[in-house]
């Protein structure tokens, strides 16, 4: 009886090819595991036609296929004579190297080391809104402070903008000890943060920044922590904030925030300013303009916010960010063979921004390798060739290319043969 129903089936089948109706229409169920990967195909269709994708850049070079520092055709730096003992100026999403100026070089670095102190706070800490009891060894730290007091309750995120916005030493201290259970084990996970980061040249002893024996960094580390600080949205809220009140009744505080270009420079996004006696006027800025993100950091600067102003002005003048890719870009359409479809659509998914100039983006190569012909059936997101940037002879970036569907064949033996294969499926 079943051999009977089978080939009954078969011959229904043979009947709706010869009439041209879907194959599909022929299996009414399809397994979880089918279903499930229908589902993803809608899901990626839907992304192809969404025209206000978020666009994919290459992130932190320390994290990706090359280190775009490292290649010789894309070496254009801004020129300008700093005044600071040690500087930097990077693009925070690519890592790229805009400005320089013993930048490797170990030095002591004031309240700038409360960058560190915020995303490692913000990075362990599951709630910035749970409530801290202030622990009498942060009453009274030296330096500059917010005036906490003894068993006085505030929340993480208040104290991490009595921290970045004013520098409170005390914030520093009684938010170490929140997080780490004492301020040395804090200092462990910042100096881990940092080597998470790709910044192996610092060493951090204390939240805060005061001078001490064994803590520094390099202005290229800071650099780099900073651009990975700003991708979270927490800490850029609060770094890029010119004022906000905390607590409440008796422990109402009214911050300001001390870095002026805030105030006086577009665009400019945090983050952080500091002096001690050793390390003199330290200052890391932020600004964007344009999807071009730039990171500042200048050590022992008397003019630091000068200076400051005329790199990041200087930076922009000079580079744009660059869309070489789009993400899910369209390619060419592929001849099918034997297909109910003559053609087949192609695309590539991830795209590709640099920083450049405009003598760095008319010296870049697109090549793009595309199979000339395809012979039906043909699965969706079959890899059909790649696309490939260069710099000069330098391949930074190379993608696959995928076929945007399926092309079912429209010969009788291989809709026969797919018939069967979702049969016994």
């Amino acid at each position: 009886m079943l051999k009977k129903i089978k080939f009954l089936m078969f011959f229904v089948a043979i009947l709706l090819i010869a009439v041209n109706l879907p194959i599909q229409q022929l299996i009414p169920v399809v397994s979880n595991e089918t279903a499930s990967a229908k589902s993803l195909d809608n899901e990626e269709e839907v992304v192809l036609e969404n025209k206000n994708i978020s666009k994919p850049v290459i992130t932190n070079a320390a994290t990706k296929n090359f280190n775009i520092n490292e290649i010789e055709t894309l070496n254009e730096k801004v020129s300008y004579q700093s005044s600071a003992k040690s500087a930097i100026m990077i693009e925070a999403d690519t890592g790229r190297i805009l400005y320089s100026k013993n930048s490797e070089q170990q030095l002591p670095m004031a309240s700038t080391t409360k960058i560190v102190t915020a995303i490692t706070v913000i990075d362990n800490c599951d709630n910035l809104d749970e409530v801290v009891k202030i622990d009498n060894k942060a009453v009274g730290v030296e330096g500059t402070s917010i005036y906490l007091r003894k068993g006085e309750q505030l929340t993480v995120r208040e104290l991490l903008y009595g921290l970045m916005l004013r520098s409170g030493n005390d914030a520093a201290t009684a938010l170490a000890i929140h997080i780490g259970g004492t301020v040395e084990n804090f200092c462990e996970m910042m100096n881990k943060t940092a080597q998470n980061c790709g910044a192996t040249n610092s060493n951090f002893v204390n939240p805060h920044g005061l001078d001490a024996k064994g803590h520094y960094t390099t202005a290229k580390d800071l650099a780099i922590i900073t651009a990975y600080a700003l991708d979270n949205p927490d800490f850029a809220e609060i770094v890029s904030t010119k004022s906000k009140t905390i607590g409440n009744g008796e422990s109402t505080r009214l911050l300001m925030n001390k870095n002026k270009l805030l105030s006086k420079l577009d665009g400019c996004i945090g983050v952080k300013t500091g002096f001690t006696n050793d390390a003199g006027r330290c200052l890391v800025s932020a600004c964007e303009r344009d999807e071009l993100k730039l990171v500042c950091v200048v050590f022992n600067c008397g003019p630091m916010f000068e200076e400051s102003e005329d790199l990041l002005e200087l930076g922009f003048d000079k580079f744009k960010m660059c869309e070489i890719l789009p993400p899910y870009k369209s390619m060419d359409n592929i001849p099918v063979e034997n297909g109910v479809k003559d053609y087949v659509g192609s695309y590539s998914r991830k795209g590709l921004s640099l920083p450049l100039t405009k003598e760095e983006e008319s010296n870049l190569n697109i090549q793009i390798e595309l199979e000339q012909t395809l012979v039906a059936p043909v699965e969706k997101d079959k890899v059909v060739g790649k696309v490939e940037v260069y710099a000069g002879k330098h391949l930074i970036f190379s993608e696959k290319i995928y076929t945007m569907e399926e092309v079912d064949s429209k010969l009788i033996k291989d809709k026969v043969k797919d018939i069967l294969d979702n049969w016994n499926a």
